[in-house]
Protein backbone atom coordinates (compact mmCIF):
# COMPACT_ATOMS: atom_id res chain seq x y z
CA UNK A 1 0.00 0.00 0.00
CA UNK A 2 1.07 3.34 -0.75
CA UNK A 3 0.63 5.04 2.32
CA UNK A 4 2.22 8.79 3.36
CA UNK A 5 1.75 10.64 7.12
CA UNK A 6 1.89 14.23 6.64
CA UNK A 7 2.99 15.81 10.09
CA UNK A 8 1.74 19.30 11.13
CA UNK A 9 2.67 21.44 13.36
CA UNK A 10 -0.20 23.07 14.03
CA UNK A 11 -4.03 22.45 13.66
CA UNK A 12 -3.52 26.26 11.36
CA UNK A 13 -1.54 24.54 8.73
CA UNK A 14 -4.59 21.94 8.04
CA UNK A 15 -6.37 23.56 5.50
CA UNK A 16 -2.54 24.70 3.83
CA UNK A 17 -1.99 21.00 3.57
CA UNK A 18 -5.17 19.80 2.39
CA UNK A 19 -4.75 21.96 -1.07
CA UNK A 20 -2.79 18.10 -2.01
CA UNK A 21 -6.13 16.06 -0.94
CA UNK A 22 -6.80 15.91 -4.31
CA UNK A 23 -3.56 15.08 -5.83
CA UNK A 24 -2.94 12.14 -3.52
CA UNK A 25 -6.42 10.95 -4.61
CA UNK A 26 -5.83 11.23 -8.12
CA UNK A 27 -2.69 9.00 -7.62
CA UNK A 28 -4.17 6.56 -5.48
CA UNK A 29 -2.17 7.44 -2.09
CA UNK A 30 -3.03 7.06 1.19
CA UNK A 31 -2.59 10.28 3.28
CA UNK A 32 -3.54 10.91 6.58
CA UNK A 33 -2.69 14.26 8.23
CA UNK A 34 -1.45 14.14 12.03
CA UNK A 35 -1.21 17.19 14.42
CA UNK A 36 2.10 16.87 16.18
CA UNK A 37 4.88 19.71 17.38
CA UNK A 38 7.96 19.07 17.29
CA UNK A 39 8.90 21.68 20.29
CA UNK A 40 5.32 21.12 21.76
CA UNK A 41 5.01 16.88 21.23
CA UNK A 42 8.47 16.03 20.83
CA UNK A 43 7.84 12.78 22.47
CA UNK A 44 4.96 11.79 20.52
CA UNK A 45 6.92 12.68 17.05
CA UNK A 46 9.56 10.32 18.15
CA UNK A 47 6.97 7.67 19.19
CA UNK A 48 5.53 8.39 15.43
CA UNK A 49 8.31 8.10 13.04
CA UNK A 50 9.76 4.97 14.50
CA UNK A 51 6.77 3.22 14.51
CA UNK A 52 5.56 4.79 10.94
CA UNK A 53 7.70 1.92 9.28
CA UNK A 54 5.74 -0.70 10.79
CA UNK A 55 2.51 0.58 10.77
CA UNK A 56 2.56 1.08 6.47
CA UNK A 57 3.79 4.40 6.28
CA UNK A 58 6.35 4.79 3.20
CA UNK A 59 6.87 8.24 2.81
CA UNK A 60 6.85 10.97 5.80
CA UNK A 61 5.96 14.96 4.94
CA UNK A 62 6.31 17.50 8.09
CA UNK A 63 4.88 21.21 7.34
CA UNK A 64 5.69 23.67 10.20
CA UNK A 65 6.10 26.94 9.48
CA UNK A 66 8.85 30.25 11.30
CA UNK A 67 11.34 27.85 13.49
CA UNK A 68 10.36 24.64 11.15
CA UNK A 69 11.89 21.82 13.10
CA UNK A 70 9.11 19.27 12.03
CA UNK A 71 10.68 18.09 9.01
CA UNK A 72 14.01 17.71 10.96
CA UNK A 73 12.45 16.30 14.11
CA UNK A 74 10.69 13.49 12.07
CA UNK A 75 14.11 12.60 9.98
CA UNK A 76 16.03 12.44 13.03
CA UNK A 77 13.44 9.74 14.34
CA UNK A 78 13.16 7.68 10.94
CA UNK A 79 14.91 6.12 7.52
CA UNK A 80 11.72 6.77 5.58
CA UNK A 81 12.49 9.38 2.77
CA UNK A 82 11.22 13.06 4.35
CA UNK A 83 9.51 15.83 2.54
CA UNK A 84 9.20 19.10 4.02
CA UNK A 85 7.00 21.78 3.03
CA UNK A 86 7.89 24.92 4.70
CA UNK A 87 4.56 27.23 5.92
CA UNK A 88 4.05 30.87 5.89
CA UNK A 89 4.47 32.82 9.26
CA UNK A 90 6.56 34.84 11.02
CA UNK A 91 8.26 38.06 10.39
CA UNK A 92 9.88 36.49 6.87
CA UNK A 93 6.99 35.34 5.37
CA UNK A 94 7.61 32.08 4.92
CA UNK A 95 11.58 32.94 4.41
CA UNK A 96 12.71 31.23 7.96
CA UNK A 97 10.85 28.39 7.30
CA UNK A 98 12.01 27.53 4.05
CA UNK A 99 16.20 28.18 5.67
CA UNK A 100 14.98 25.83 8.70
CA UNK A 101 13.29 23.09 6.44
CA UNK A 102 16.61 22.77 3.99
CA UNK A 103 19.58 23.43 5.84
CA UNK A 104 19.96 19.94 7.38
CA UNK A 105 23.66 18.41 8.27
CA UNK A 106 25.25 16.05 5.82
CA UNK A 107 23.27 12.27 6.38
CA UNK A 108 20.15 13.62 7.37
CA UNK A 109 18.35 14.80 4.36
CA UNK A 110 14.89 16.65 4.03
CA UNK A 111 13.23 17.14 0.18
CA UNK A 112 11.84 20.83 0.74
CA UNK A 113 9.20 21.95 -1.29
CA UNK A 114 8.09 25.65 -1.54
CA UNK A 115 6.46 27.51 0.97
CA UNK A 116 2.67 27.09 1.13
CA UNK A 117 -0.29 25.28 -0.83
CA UNK A 118 2.39 24.81 -4.12
CA UNK A 119 4.54 23.27 -1.48
CA UNK A 120 1.74 21.01 -0.39
CA UNK A 121 0.96 19.85 -3.84
CA UNK A 122 4.40 19.53 -4.95
CA UNK A 123 5.16 16.99 -1.78
CA UNK A 124 1.94 14.74 -2.96
CA UNK A 125 3.07 14.91 -7.02
CA UNK A 126 7.23 14.09 -5.30
CA UNK A 127 5.38 11.01 -3.08
CA UNK A 128 3.46 10.33 -6.32
CA UNK A 129 6.68 9.98 -8.42
CA UNK A 130 8.73 7.98 -5.60
CA UNK A 131 5.68 5.36 -5.36
CA UNK A 132 6.18 5.06 -9.41
CA UNK A 133 9.10 3.55 -9.41
CA UNK A 134 7.53 0.45 -8.50
CA UNK A 135 3.49 1.09 -9.32
CA UNK A 136 3.00 1.10 -12.42
CA UNK A 137 -0.42 2.70 -12.68
CA UNK A 138 0.60 5.32 -10.69
CA UNK A 139 3.56 5.80 -13.22
CA UNK A 140 0.77 5.88 -16.15
CA UNK A 141 -0.72 8.63 -13.91
CA UNK A 142 2.16 10.72 -13.85
CA UNK A 143 2.35 10.17 -17.69
CA UNK A 144 -1.12 11.87 -18.16
CA UNK A 145 -0.41 14.14 -15.40
CA UNK A 146 2.95 15.74 -17.12
CA UNK A 147 1.31 15.47 -20.80
CA UNK A 148 -2.20 17.72 -19.49
CA UNK A 149 0.04 20.18 -18.44
CA UNK A 150 1.21 19.08 -14.82
CA UNK A 151 -2.52 20.08 -13.78
CA UNK A 152 -5.52 17.45 -12.98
Amino acid sequence: MNKVAVLIGSDTDRSTMEAADKYYEHFGIDCEILTMSAHRNPVEVHDFCTKAPSNGYKILVGAAGMAAHLAGAIKANSILPVIGVPLDGGILTGLDSVLATMQMPKGVPVATMSVGKSGAINAAILCAEIFALHDEEIREKLYDFKKNGAKL
